[in-house]
């Protein structure tokens, strides 16, 4: 059953989900805006694969099925501490009638509702999952090795599977690419990556080499020491705001920024 759902708003975008009965949709925890009364919330630790004590056809197996479930449950929640991500899940059903629920992103930007048919995967950066249909699998996916080690870091990305609606969030305006368009490779800051469809390589590069203008580039750049590599061909979502030009912006405008015009090198954001 395709997910009746529509984005509304501009500056800060907001998704509403129409629920037929017996439906359910679920997000994570603190993406809620609002409900009609007739929709159930529930948190769960579980992901919607392995549903939190529910039945799974009456296969479990007594004790040792339980065992199961709760070492699975216990993964599913220590993967997710471990890339930053919220512990819990709230689901919503609509009970009676059709119901309503309300979710948004936490950053001042876009949503989009991408449709999974089962073939192919798609990968979000941290924190950019808002909500998705009960038959959309929600996992982790530590990517490192030769692709990570070829910037000096690994990364963590949301990886979405199974079918159906997922709906994720942004900041400032989306653009589509598609890097075969674009000679098959496109190079972009490492903070505009928002998502992208399995088959597409990403990973991380120094920006130019050791030599005079790859250290302009990396001090008076902006830039840092690294862009992300996007190659092969699929949808690619890019974000026009990153988290930490908003974070600097906002610095900025207190009189606490201290960057100066070196950029990223010199940048004093944390995070």
């Amino acid at each position: 059953m395709t997910l009746q759902q529509e984005i509304v708003g501009n500056a800060m975008q907001m998704a509403v989900v129409n629920l037929s009965p017996g439906q359910t949709v679920y997000c994570e925890a603190g993406k809620f805006l609002f409900k009609t009364v007739n929709v159930t919330m529930e948190t769960r630790l579980s992901g919607p694969s392995n549903s939190g004590g529910q039945s799974q056809g009456g296969g479990g197996g007594g004790m040792g099925g339980m065992l199961r479930q709760a070492m699975g449950t216990a993964m599913q929640v220590g993967q997710r501490m471990l890339a930053g991500e919220s512990m819990a899940f709230q689901y919503f059903s609509a009970q009676g009638g059709e119901g309503t629920v309300g979710f948004a992103g936490v950053l001042p930007g876009e949503m989009r509702a991408l449709e999974l048919d089962g073939t192919r995967a798609w990968f979000a950066e941290k924190d950019a999952f808002v909500a998705a249909e009960s038959t959309v699998d929600f996992g982790i996916a530590f990517q490192g090795g030769r692709t990570g080690m070829s910037g000096g870091e690994g990364f963590i990305l949301e990886k979405f599977t199974g079918y159906g609606t997922v709906i994720i969030a942004g900041a400032g305006n989306f653009i589509d690419l598609n890097p075969a368009d674009f000679g098959g490779r496109i190079e972009v800051d490492t903070g505009c990556v928002v998502a992208f469809e399995e088959g597409i390589q990403y990973g991380v590069q120094r920006v130019g080499g050791l030599n005079r203008q790859g250290i302009m580039n990396a001090v008076f750049g902006g830039e840092g020491l690294s862009l992300a590599t996007l190659e092969g061909n699929g949808r690619v979502i890019l974000q026009s705001l990153t988290i930490e030009s908003l974070a600097n912006a906002l610095k900025k405008a207190q009189g606490g920024d201290k960057q100066g015009p070196t950029g990223g090198l010199f940048s004093t954001n944390a995070g």
